[in-house]
């Protein structure tokens, strides 16, 4: 990298640096505010874990609004270059504008790939140690402390109940399947499931049925199409999951449509990430790097923020659309960024023209 690119790159890394650390810190002092879960971690694992968890948990809090930060600081950054009035002796030397922000969009696509990657997995890791998600509380109207399953295959459809699983989705314990069509019985009671090769299989279970007494039956087998990955899947929450791990999960095959979706979803945004701050690179610049008669700039740091926030706002419509299975998970990972340096790079292609 020339000098020019290093003066740059240091402008921009500097006044983004602070911009999320300050965010950091706000998040991470409401994160302080629930007592009753740092109380909670405290109480089993100890002060100094209680205090690594509200950091994890602001690090991925932080990791979610890096498109604002990032383009709050970027706007930051390029008004230093410009008050400084390095940018104007870069663009009159001849420089374009493109060969200018060529190093810190490189670092910056860099960066994020290993945020997320490396920092969004560790976070998460962290997280779901000291603080787990329970059983039965990733969905809100599902009661606290069961595990609840519609399995369907062919005819047959049922309902399974369970109190307890262990790790890996294959195992679940204190069992109640619900008959809705194509089964025996109306009800069936077990103390463990074992999932194996397409079935539930029930060592000791007892059947119940309406017009006859109840009775025990061995190795009973009910059909299914999902898998141990697909249950397992199903029964977290795809934001405690890591980007491994759900790229391992989508790989073993997940029959559920809708968890398929949310897990793809979260993967793409993922690898989606540089193209997000990138977009959010571009629009700073069009909003700060152009040439301007007076040195008034309140209007286009305002334009540029409430754009970035709009961004921000679609980037997160798309997420739910894409998880929800309304839109392909691809295409609402990935749009939002295109759109985003579409926008940057047409208006600042607009102001370079100069009628502005």
């Amino acid at each position: 990298m020339t000098r020019i690119d290093w003066i740059v790159l240091n402008r921009l890394a500097s006044r983004i640096g602070v911009t999320v650390f300050v965010f950091y810190g706000l998040i991470a002092l409401a994160e302080s505010l629930d007592t009753w879960r740092f109380n909670f971690v405290a109480n089993n694992s100890g002060f100094p874990m209680a205090v690594l968890m509200v950091a994890m948990s602001a690090v991925r809090w932080t990791i979610k609004t890096l498109p604002v930060t990032v383009l709050m600081g970027a706007i930051l950054g390029f008004l230093d270059l410009k008050s400084r009035h390095e940018l104007t002796v870069i663009q009159s030397s001849g420089i374009s504008i493109w060969r200018a922000v060529r190093a810190p969009t490189i670092v910056l696509g860099l960066v994020s790939l290993f945020i997320g990657l490396g920092a969004e997995t560790v976070s998460t890791v962290i997280n779901r140690g000291l603080y787990p998600t329970p059983p039965g509380q990733v969905n809100l109207q599902t009661p606290a402390g069961e595990i609840w399953l519609e399995q369907r295959s062919g005819d047959v459809h049922y309902v399974l109940m369970a109190s307890g699983m262990q790790p890996g989705g294959g195992l679940l314990g204190n069992v109640t399947v619900f008959q809705i069509s194509g089964g025996d019985g109306d009800r069936l009671e077990a103390p463990e499931a074992q999932l194996e090769a397409g079935e539930w299989v029930f060592p000791t279970a007892i059947l119940r049925t309406v017009d006859a007494q109840a009775h025990t039956v061995y190795n009973y087998r009910l059909p299914t199409t999902s898998t141990a990955a697909e249950v397992s899947l199903k029964l977290a929450s795809t934001e405690d999951m890591t980007f491994f791990e759900l790229a391992t999960l989508l790989q073993a095959g997940v029959a559920d449509m809708t968890v398929r979706n949310a897990a793809a979803m979260r993967l793409v945004k993922l690898l989606a990430l540089p193209l997000v701050l990138t977009g959010s690179l571009f629009i700073a610049f069009a909003f700060t790097a152009g040439y301007r008669r007076s040195s008034n700039f309140g209007p286009a740091i305002l334009y540029g923020i409430v754009l970035g926030f709009v961004v921000f706002v679609i980037t997160e419509m798309a997420d739910r659309a894409g998880s929800s299975g309304v839109l392909d998970p691809t295409f609402a990972a990935v749009g939002p960024a295109f759109v985003a340096i579409v926008i940057g790079v047409t208006v600042l292609l607009h102001k370079e023209d100069g009628r502005t």
